[in-house]
């Protein structure tokens, strides 16, 4: 490991001011120190000094007090300061170094603070051990103090475990205890003595991912494994130049520790191929008199010390550095622990083995991408967004990496595809095909948390498209491991890719040049263009750009593909550029390149439409005239309004479109929401007088009828389906609720029946109630003899000759003369029976007549 000296950050002075503690925030953006003065100074990543703020006692009375330690919360927003005055104070220091610092808890004890610590998984919990030998836990939401345990012997150091959930403390009788917080392993907090030294004082105690080490008065060093079993011993008595070990801290790895001496520190490291620790430096500083605090930058390239004399110095610490190409320079601070800093920018990121593999090569692509090889895993990241991903994985030298998606990469290995989303410690799919190319594969990836992503229910969206054989495509959802789509085509399919907003579009092209539009959601494919030699969506839009020979072809509105832009051009297209709010087709003319600008208008259409940014996308329609492509987004839009309940917007695009009944009604309905708005506040949409009449558009109206019978208006529904004429559903809901207005109901639907000559509607409505003679009368005025008919054959009972009269005559006005020869023979009159029989040819009835009248 090599030590390199940096910088003074606080110089010494002539004689005792001794540096008590030093943190560096997790961020790394703040270095705190303080010392025998109780002032805390604040110095930024470089250690130039940017700020300070003096302690305050616990009584103004008496200010005889030393700060025993400073340490800086998990989220780097605020500093909790230990005090021998048996008090525990927590500054909030904000997150710029002009804003106001301010005491936001205090926790007083009974007895002098000894020492603090704050757990990274605890950001509300800080623990801290005291003179009396107790440990306790200080609660920030609650403003109390709750203790952990209890020992007798003075707590002499505290350190949190690099879980986060852990934490150790050393007392003055040489015991060391561990300490666990309830987690999902671990049902109850426990508490473990996991050594005891009599003849050492632990003042130096740590505990990094690979072991922890104590050390103390009795000059060695000792080390004990994560789990507390012994390990190797380093014992310095017999070696006059070491004095007792105050302090140590183990570097952010946790493979490397520091522990602070008399005019020097020890760096230990842990070898992971023979599982032991061993010493590889000892830095003498002259003059520098008793190391008295340690820290490390949270990346691992920095280590400040303190003195006895209070000088604060700053050291650079790697195990060797390198450049890649002469664009990126690599800091190797530990064996899995890797930063790498663009020659260029500037920019760093911190490249880290999570489970302490030993990074064996790194690669970087197309200037962003990072592919690093540990012997078990594989470490890929993106520079430019800071994620990082380790997966398991053995490497075998032949994988290839594709970077064309900016979200994930691609790996393709012995017939097998494995997708790896940057930012998660895990493969996200894996595939097996074997056609690997950029074009052949489309991965569309958008989270929860992405700002200019809305899923229609909130989820996030991780959609492959791929080939499984020459001919057939599969559209895999990766989130729920279902398949999508399964397109089979006839041909050998060259190119394909899914939209950018909501990938439930697929875009393919064959062998001859026929370009085709697959709908995920429908099922359905179309085509789109012949003779087509390029296509492409443009760039985080669902607008499709292709060339049809020496024409420009622009579909602004995927959805209605019938309505194309064309334009004319003289060569062939190279590529889409968008930036700066203009998009922009370059096409090479063979002497020079032209440039053939989109409606901008029309392609950010989409996007807001994907973003539920509906206002806006009135806004920009508003702008273009009325064509048939912009009608298209018109309607689009007013679908995707009345999906979302954006009532407003509906109702202007149904104005626009010439749909004015529609307008209207959405109008009312709109006034409906705004007057209940006003009336009991809230959101006016949940109002289900709304709900109820929007359920009416769309044709449902047994969901608006439950809607308003769930709030007790039975009248407002059957003044529903009166409006609607649909009285047959308004008397079915009258009678099973008991109306009384039941029968005013039914005879006011005979009327209207009457009077919009339904006679064979109103003729069946009177022979459900039972009242033949008036249905006989109704079917006989619509001119329906046959039905009056059929009413006296299926209810035998006593009717007039007349009213049968007036059926035969109009059975045989309708030419029914067997129908008119049942009903005299029903009447008892054979002659005329026996001559409508012969009229209708019906012989087989006349002779059973003719055999029953001998």
């Amino acid at each position: 490991m090599q030590l390199r000296y940096l910088k003074n950050l606080h110089s010494p002075v002539d004689g005792m001011s001794k540096v008590t503690s030093i943190s560096w925030s997790n961020n790394a953006a703040r270095l705190a120190t303080v010392g025998a003065d109780k002032i805390v100074q604040l110095f930024d990543e470089h250690g130039e000094k940017q700020d300070r703020f003096s302690t305050k006692p616990a009584d103004k009375a008496a200010r005889t007090y030393i700060v025993r330690t400073v340490e800086f919360s998990p989220d780097s927003t605020k500093l909790a300061v230990a005090q021998s005055d048996n008090i525990v104070f927590v500054y909030k220091l904000g997150n710029d170094w002009k804003d106001k610092k301010s005491i936001c808890n205090k926790f007083a004890q009974t007895s002098s603070v000894t020492c603090l610590c704050w757990p990274s998984a605890h950001p509300n919990e800080l623990v801290f051990g005291l003179a009396e030998g107790k440990v306790k836990v200080g609660q920030l939401k609650s403003n109390k103090a709750a203790t952990l345990y209890q020992t007798e012997s003075f707590v002499v150091t505290i350190c949190a475990g690099p879980d986060g959930n852990s934490l150790l403390t050393g007392h003055l009788d040489g015991s060391i205890y561990r300490f666990c917080f309830e987690t999902e392993s671990m049902p109850r907090p426990t508490t473990t003595k996991i050594a005891c030294v009599p003849a050492c004082v632990p003042y130096a105690l740590a505990w990094g991912y690979a072991g922890i080490v104590a050390a103390g008065n009795d000059r060695a060093v000792r080390f004990w494994d994560p789990e507390g079993r012994e390990g190797r011993t380093f014992d310095y008595a017999s070696d006059p130049k070491i004095k007792e070990f105050s302090c140590a801290a183990f570097n952010p790895s946790g493979e490397s520790v520091v522990l602070g001496n008399f005019n020097r520190f020890l760096v230990y490291a842990w070898h992971p191929q023979n599982h032991e620790w061993s010493e590889v430096v000892q830095r003498e500083v002259p003059n520098l008199y008793t190391v008295t605090a340690l820290a490390w930058r949270a990346d691992g390239s920095r280590l400040i010390v303190g003195s006895l004399c209070g000088g604060v110095d700053m050291f650079d610490v790697c195990i060797r550095r390198s450049r890649y190409r002469g664009t990126h320079e690599f800091t190797y601070v530990s064996l899995s622990q890797v930063i790498v800093k663009s020659l260029a920018t500037g920019a760093r990121i911190v490249l880290k083995s999570n489970v302490g593999f030993e990074i064996m090569k790194i690669n970087i692509f197309q200037e962003r991408f990072l592919v690093a090889t540990t012997p078990k895993s594989l470490l890929l990241g993106d520079l430019q967004t800071c994620r990082l991903s380790e997966i398991p994985w053995h490497s075998a030298g032949t994988e290839k990496y594709f970077f064309d998606n900016p979200t994930v990469c691609m790996i393709f290995k012995a017939g097998e595809l494995s997708l790896v989303e940057y930012g998660c410690n895990e493969v996200l799919a894996c595939a097996r095909t074997e056609h690997m190319s950029p074009h052949l594969i489309s991965v569309r990836i958008a989270g929860s948390e992405d700002t200019d992503f809305v899923a229609p229910d909130g989820s996030e969206m991780k959609v492959i498209a791929y080939l499984l054989d020459l001919m057939t495509i599969r559209v895999c959802d990766l989130v729920s491991n279902q398949t999508l789509a399964t397109i089979t085509h006839d041909t050998r399919i060259d190119w394909l890719e899914l939209n950018p907003n909501g990938a439930n579009k697929l875009i393919f092209r064959d062998k001859r040049r026929v370009l085709y539009l697959y709908d995920i959601v429908q099922q359905n494919r179309g085509t789109l263009l012949n003779y087509c030699n390029y296509v492409q969506w443009v760039p985080d839009s669902d607008v499709v750009v292709a060339q049809n020979r020496n024409q420009l072809c622009v579909w602004y509105s995927i959805n209605a593909p019938d309505r194309v832009t064309l334009h004319e051009i003289k060569g062939d297209i190279e590529d889409i550029e968008r930036s700066n709010g203009r998009t922009c087709v370059i096409v090479d003319e063979g002497v020079n390149m032209v440039e053939y600008e989109l409606d901008e208008g029309l392609i950010s259409f989409g996007s807001c439409l994907e973003r539920q940014q509906y206002a806006k996308a009135v806004d920009l329609l508003e702008e273009l005239p009325l064509t048939p492509e912009t009608e298209a987004m018109w309607r689009t839009l007013a679908d995707t309004s009345m999906e979302h309940f954006n009532l407003p917007v509906a109702e202007r695009c149904f104005a626009v479109l010439g749909d004015i009944s529609k307008s209207r009604y959405l109008h009312k309905v709109n006034r409906l929401v705004q007057d209940h708005a006003a009336e009991v506040g809230g959101d006016g949409f949940a109002y289900y007088m709304a709900q109820a009449k929007m359920s009416m558009l769309s044709k449902q109206f047994g969901r608006a009828e439950a809607i308003l019978l769930d709030h007790n208006e039975l009248d407002e529904a059957l003044a529903m389906y009166q409006g609607l004429h649909k009285y047959e559903e308004c008397i079915r809901l009258a009678e099973s609720k008991n109306h009384a207005k039941v029968v005013h109901l039914k005879n006011f639907y005979c009327q209207w029946l009457l009077s919009t000559q339904q006679e064979e509607k109103a003729g069946e409505l009177q022979e459900q109630e039972g009242n033949y003679v008036q249905a006989i009368e109704l079917y006989l005025r619509g001119g329906m003899a046959s039905k009056a008919a059929s009413v006296v054959q299926r209810n035998h009972g006593n009717y007039s000759p007349e009213l049968l009269q007036k059926i035969v005559g109009g059975l045989q006005a309708s030419g029914l003369y067997d129908r008119a020869g049942e009903l005299y023979s029903r009447m008892g009159l054979v002659a005329p029976a026996m001559d409508a029989f012969r009229k209708g040819h019906a012989y087989r009835q006349a002779i059973e007549l003719a055999k029953q009248a001998q």
